[in-house]
């Protein structure tokens, strides 16, 4: 057997793995790899709980040349039984251990391309309601603000984060990554430049990375009103005049870390009465995608979100194109804004905030949400 796979063309030509070569070797080269990735540590961290906790044990005892698009889609079928969430993950791991074993020649194709798409089940809601949205509102403005509580009394960031969030649709890496020079603001309203994130370092805690996750991240969005008003405020109590310095930052001038911002955002939670929804702060994401979809197009909603083809690069050749549609941020103010709303967009009578065209958020890295 393995004297016949090496002898197929394109393959046993002095590379690190071939069709003979054990699922395990495979999982360990790619461990190395990602090690020498730009993705966070925690980002990391899931990555190697995935494979170790679930994939691993399933195909280790079986060669590259075994695997078959059969045998993982059998695989995957009993991980959407379980649920969408734990095959999606495995999934995703899947992909990109084969895409690695792809471009070391090893398989002649990824054998997770054929298997069935995974869909989100109907009604497995992760866009805010109306009624979230102004309850965490009113909690973040409540949290630790009565007479009784000891302590400093909180700086309002996180609660400024989540406005900002909702009405940009942005990461939360991204979102702490901005920084003064990022905002551009005049008669016609406010933009934002979005060209970086912030990772968690091991021994460094909270890094701003000057890139944000993709080539297409790399975007200018237009701000909706009530999330402009947030940035404004921040920028005017920002004391210092280095243009590098991140809007939301910790008493040392440091970017926020994602961990502390989502601590506080439980306790946000905690005191609304929502801690058992499994609400997260990529809710604000797909919530920003969802109205942006129902009022103009699924594509805007990705341009928008940084997955178009037309979000800004800086190419050789092509002067970029500073234009900025100001669709969305129209789209999100009358839905979103805290006085007189317009909520038709996040009605929940329709099935839209199930939109397959806005998949794409389903494939984004595996991260703490």
């Amino acid at each position: 057997m393995r004297e016949r796979l090496l002898d197929r063309p394109g393959f046993g030509a002095g590379g690190l793995l071939d069709l003979s070569s054990s699922f395990r070797d495979l999982a360990d080269l790619w461990l190395e790899d990602l090690e020498m990735r730009e993705l966070s540590d925690g980002t990391k961290k899931n990555y190697r709980d995935d494979l170790r906790l679930r994939v691993r044990p399933q195909f280790e005892h079986f060669s590259l040349g075994e695997l078959t698009t059969g045998r993982v889609e059998w695989f995957l079928r009993s991980e959407r039984a379980v649920s969408f969430s734990r095959a999606h993950h495995s999934r995703t791991i899947l992909n990109q251990l084969f895409g690695f074993a792809l471009r070391h020649d090893a398989i002649p194709r990824n054998p997770v391309q054929g298997t069935s798409p995974l869909r989100r089940p109907k009604g497995e809601r992760q866009a805010l309601t109306v009624e979230q949205i102004n309850a965490i509102r009113d909690a973040a403005g409540r949290w630790r603000t009565g007479p009784d509580v000891k302590g400093p009394k909180p700086d309002g960031q996180v609660r400024d984060i989540i406005e900002v969030l909702l009405g940009t649709a942005l990461r939360i890496g991204e979102c702490l990554a901005l920084r003064v020079s990022d905002v551009e603001d005049g008669p016609s309203g406010m933009t934002i430049s979005v060209t970086g994130t912030v990772v968690l370092r091991t021994g460094s805690g909270a890094v701003r990375q000057d890139h944000p996750k993709t080539e297409h991240s790399i975007r200018r969005i237009a701000v909706p009103d009530f999330a402009a008003d947030v940035v404004r405020a921040r920028l005017a109590g920002i004391l210092t005049t280095d243009p590098g310095r991140t809007i939301f930052a910790n008493r040392a001038g440091k970017p926020l870390s994602p961990f502390n911002v989502r601590r506080t955002f439980r306790a946000f939670l905690e005191l609304a009465d929502l801690a058992g929804e499994g609400i997260t702060l990529r809710w604000y994401r797909r919530t920003g995608a969802t109205v942006i979809a129902r009022g103009a197009s699924a594509d805007a909603a990705a341009t928008f979100l940084g997955h178009g083809s037309t979000a800004i690069t800086e190419g050789h050749y092509i002067e970029p194109d500073r234009s900025v549609d100001r669709g969305p941020a129209g789209i999100l103010e009358r839905t979103l804004r805290r006085v007189n709303p317009d909520t038709s967009l996040l009605s929940t009578d329709d099935e839209a905030v199930d939109n397959p065209a806005l998949d794409f958020l389903d494939e984004e890295d595996i991260e703490a949400a």
